[in-house]
């Protein structure tokens, strides 16, 4: 190995020092190709190059590969898994395998005698072959393997059978279950996903991941039906819910850290028809906490949001659906008035960053500390601001406003599509008209487009421009951006997230339509007159600087051009 070492250092032209971090590696036992790969002398693109050229075997880069499916089946999960090798095809009745280590011998051996095919080595990328194996076998394929050979009669367990649950809490606590389950998490945290659903069907136990709000289908291998009663049961366990009760609806928590990063899962348990399906809400507590420059709002929304919060008192509102940012662009408000003459108390449910120089309360509904509660609590420890996690109902709304009108600044969300529905539902919460005219400053309606992912942005020309101009409505610009597909996006295009917002600031034009009780139409109507985007318009905004695509405006917005000529019609009869 040392002759070839040296015949490699004229080769690829290493320095002294490389070459002699290889040589150490080399007299430690480790192969000449892990130890290239492993000291970082050579990138894996250069060691696919160099081995391929040096030993005269094919090379590929695995960007195109497609599985055969029936060849996968053929190849032992746990051995491809444990040796990084790849089954790509049979050629002339031998196995073409992607190995990143010709080195690794035993590995092909076992292969060899698993499928009784001679193996013909092809060099790789060791990270693309990592990737197509967990892509095409499953999430935890070696674990579900091993779980099939060691306890092939397992049974699921009897829903009415309460005996039987001792027998299910021992099988979530096998050490299988708990790594396929750890596994299962491991990769949606790895993969960015804020939730997880594991859904039981009558074939089949499907997982979603939601990455960066869109649903996409995590890849198990298809025996992992057979666990499904353990897999839940474990997940229960960790959540402090009860196993044994699987007629109701259950709630509980995780805490977990993984590579030094505390993650806060919320759980969901709900029966189904062919068992209990399992809801996971990940929250990073150690993601970094934004500032509204980052959030993606335009610069003359911030202007009036900066305007906003320098005054004294009032009630600022975020609305839009679950999982549109709303929390991370209060948190983003919060940070920029944050300083040491104001005293900043929030009441949350969960907790979802920890701000430094602020109190944070966490809602326990339980213990009986709900949002009414805790806010009343609040105000007899003489804060300036004051942050609630929701207005659920019309008590929390009440004392929300008497806050504000007592001289302190609320912030809070609710859950409304627009800005200006966000007046009409406070009023159904039987919130006087005059006192949200009195006490409202703004409402921010926001969504979350996903960003085109940087690594495979391409320009394109849409197929008709004219007509998907006059469909839309819009004028579109010179050059429109897409992601082609690549492994860092998942092959999805995009990458990341960024807001599109509504600022309505309460005027007083708007407040005479507030204490007239007018519909959200009309609000809307004079809103759009004050000269402030909707939602879609501002989405055009990110079209247009090439950050997100038409398609994902049109995913998350609706067309308001129907309803504001509804509602000019309607005011010019009047």
């Amino acid at each position: 190995m040392h002759q070839k070492l040296l015949e490699l250092v004229n080769q690829c032209q290493l320095d002294e020092s490389a070459a002699r971090q290889v040589n150490d590696l080399l007299g430690q036992g480790i192969p000449l190709d892990r130890a290239l790969l492993e000291s970082g002398t050579l990138s894996e693109i250069q060691c696919v190059e160099n081995f391929g050229a040096w030993f005269d075997l094919p090379t590929t880069e695995l960007a195109n590969y497609l599985p055969d499916k029936q060849l996968l089946k053929k190849c032992p999960a746990r051995v491809l898994l444990a040796n990084n090798i790849l089954p790509l095809e049979i050629v002339n009745g031998q196995l073409r395998v992607a190995t990143a280590f010709i080195s690794n011998r035993s590995g092909m051996d076992e292969l060899r005698m698993a499928t009784g095919m001679t193996i013909s080595p092809v060099i790789a990328p060791l990270s693309a072959i990592q990737r197509c194996l967990k892509a095409h076998l499953g999430v935890g394929a070696d674990t579900v393997q091993s779980l099939v050979a060691d306890k092939d009669g397992i049974q699921v367990i009897d829903d009415q059978d309460n005996d039987d649950n001792v027998d299910l809490a021992d099988e979530a606590g096998d050490a299988s279950i708990i790594r396929l389950v750890n596994q299962v998490l491991s990769e949606a945290i790895e993969r960015r996903a804020t939730d997880v659903h594991i859904e039981p069907f009558e074939e089949e136990l499907r997982v979603r991941y939601r990455i960066d709000g869109v649903l996409q289908e995590a890849s198990l291998p298809a025996e992992v039906k057979r666990f499904q009663a353990a897999i839940v049961s474990r997940l229960k366990i960790l959540s402090h819910m009860d196993i044994a009760e699987k007629r109701v609806p259950q709630d509980g928590r995780i805490k977990l850290k993984i590579n030094e990063r505390e993650i806060d899962v919320r759980v969901s348990v709900i029966p189904m028809l062919y068992g209990e399906a399992v809801v996971l809400r990940l929250l990073d507590r150690s993601s970094a906490l934004l500032g509204l420059e980052q959030l993606g709002i335009a610069k003359d929304d911030q202007d009036k949001l900066d305007r906003i919060l320098a005054l004294p008192h009032g009630i600022v509102l975020v609305t839009g659906p679950t999982g549109s940012g709303k929390t991370t662009t209060l948190y983003a408000a919060l940070s920029r008035i944050n300083d040491v003459d104001r005293k900043i108390i929030t009441i949350e449910d969960p907790i979802e960053y920890q701000l430094r120089g602020i109190n944070q309360i966490q809602v326990a509904t339980r213990a009986g500390m709900t949002f009414a509660k805790g806010l009343r609590a609040i105000l007899r420890h003489d804060p300036d601001v004051v942050l609630i996690g929701e207005i659920r109902d019309s008590e929390t709304a009440q004392i929300a406003v008497q806050a504000s009108l007592t001289g302190h600044m609320v912030f809070s969300t609710l859950h409304t599509n627009d800005s200006p529905s966000a007046i009409t539902r406070l009023i159904d919460m039987q919130v006087e008209p005059y006192l949200v005219a009195s006490s409202l400053e703004a409402v921010m309606a926001q969504r979350l487009v996903r960003r085109i992912c940087d690594n495979c942005k391409e320009t394109y020309q849409p197929q008709d421009r004219k007509a998907t101009e006059l469909d839309l409505g819009v004028k579109l610009p010179d050059t429109l951006y897409r992601g082609r597909g690549c492994s860092k996006c998942q092959n999805t295009g995009y990458r990341g997230r960024t807001v599109i917002c509504e600022m309505m600031t309460i005027t007083g034009p708007i407040r005479t339509l507030i204490l007239e009780r007018t519909s959200a139409d009309v609000i809307r109507r004079e809103v759009a007159l004050q000269g402030a985007r909707n939602l879609r318009e501002d989405g055009w905004r990110h079209v247009q600087s090439g950050t997100t695509t038409v398609e994902e405006v049109l995913r998350v917005t609706k067309d308001e051009r129907n309803d504001f000529a509804r509602t000019q019609n309607t005011g010019s009869e009047s």
